[in-house]
């Protein structure tokens, strides 16, 4: 029988696979996996092969995930490249969930099961009344910003007022995911997401990995900065470490704020906030930038109240001395 893996940004993988029992009974070899908000990526990946490896078939594994461009989803994703007989859903849902409890019984791969439980799952999104619901058309392609350059624009064109706007800068170590893919991006409006990242660019599978933004290194990001061509764009800029951003303000690039949203905890690290972890050399870093004059917003989202900057990094001081 398919092995299912149910995948998730807090309890919701748990309560769904609570959901599930109650309408079609106990279920073996299937496991819910989350992530809370003091875990990494790494984190999560190591509970997620913890779940298949108490699997009795661990070859034919399906993962149902919450939503496609989470970390989840990312590290299922990053698994599949492992694990060719793997196969993962996003968008779970109920209806997806008791049909793939159906489907596996008579199935032999995890690729039969999600064929069979596509469209039931997505028939199981409704409206009432039912004229609400929009006539069913084909998806059009996504058009090009306005104000995005197109096309080959020759060397020394100004664009706009020659200068790129950066509508939001921001830390985080897993980069595009949910929150900011549908959050930060609603609330800023930019043109262009951008990674900034040289460990990154020159990883093609993570690459690949963040298919919504551009990925370029930190040379690059200050060459882009210092071009008149991109004068007219609202860019987001996307950060993996404080150290990555404090090359680029060094090389040159104007950013006067900075949004902290989540700095994964590991082995030498402080946890200062719920999504936030710091070493020394992190500490020292975000000083620098703090002494050159760069305001911080210390949140993962723009519903939740910013954190103290300055007693998050008192905090971060006393348990590094205390760690020493």
């Amino acid at each position: 029988m398919v092995s299912i893996v149910l995948a998730s940004h807090g309890s919701f993988a748990e309560g769904i696979k609570m959901s599930g029992q109650m309408i079609f009974g106990p279920q073996e070899n299937v496991a819910a996996v989350t992530l809370t908000p003091d875990m990494g990526p790494d984190d999560l990946r190591a509970k997620i092969l913890e779940a298949v490896s108490g699997f009795d078939d661990q070859d034919q594994v399906l993962f149902l995930v919450d939503l496609q461009g989470g970390t989840p989803w990312n590290q299922v994703s990053l698994l599949l490249e492992e694990h060719p007989t793997w196969v993962a859903v996003g968008g779970m849902n109920l209806p997806m969930l008791i049909s793939a409890y159906g489907e596996r019984m008579g199935a032999e791969t995890a690729a039969d099961v999600a064929k069979a439980i596509y469209p039931e799952a997505k028939a199981g999104v409704c409206i009432k009344p039912e004229e609400l619901a929009p006539a069913e058309a084909a998806p059009a392609a996504a058009a090009a910003p306005a104000s995005a350059p197109t096309g080959a624009i020759p060397e020394g064109t100004v664009l706009g007022d020659g200068h790129i706007k950066f509508v939001m800068c921001r830390v985080d170590t897993r980069l595009l995911h949910g929150q900011v893919a549908t959050t930060w991006t609603k609330q800023t409006n930019p043109d262009r997401i951008i990674v900034v990242s040289d460990g990154v660019a020159h990883d093609e599978l993570r690459k690949t990995m963040i298919q919504q933004a551009h990925v370029i290194p930190i040379k690059k990001m200050i060459e882009v900065a210092k071009d008149p061509r991109f004068g007219a764009t609202k860019a987001m800029l996307l950060f993996e470490t404080p150290q990555d951003l404090l090359a680029c303000v060094e090389g040159g690039v104007d950013i006067k704020e900075v949004n902290l949203g989540s700095m994964a905890h590991s082995v030498g690290k402080v946890v200062v906030t719920q999504a936030i972890a710091m070493d020394q050399d992190d500490y020292d870093t975000i000083e620098k930038l703090a002494a050159k004059g760069i305001k911080f917003d210390v949140r993962k989202v723009p519903a939740d109240s910013p954190e103290n900057f300055d007693s998050m990094m008192n905090k971060a001081k006393s348990e590094l001395a205390a760690q020493a």
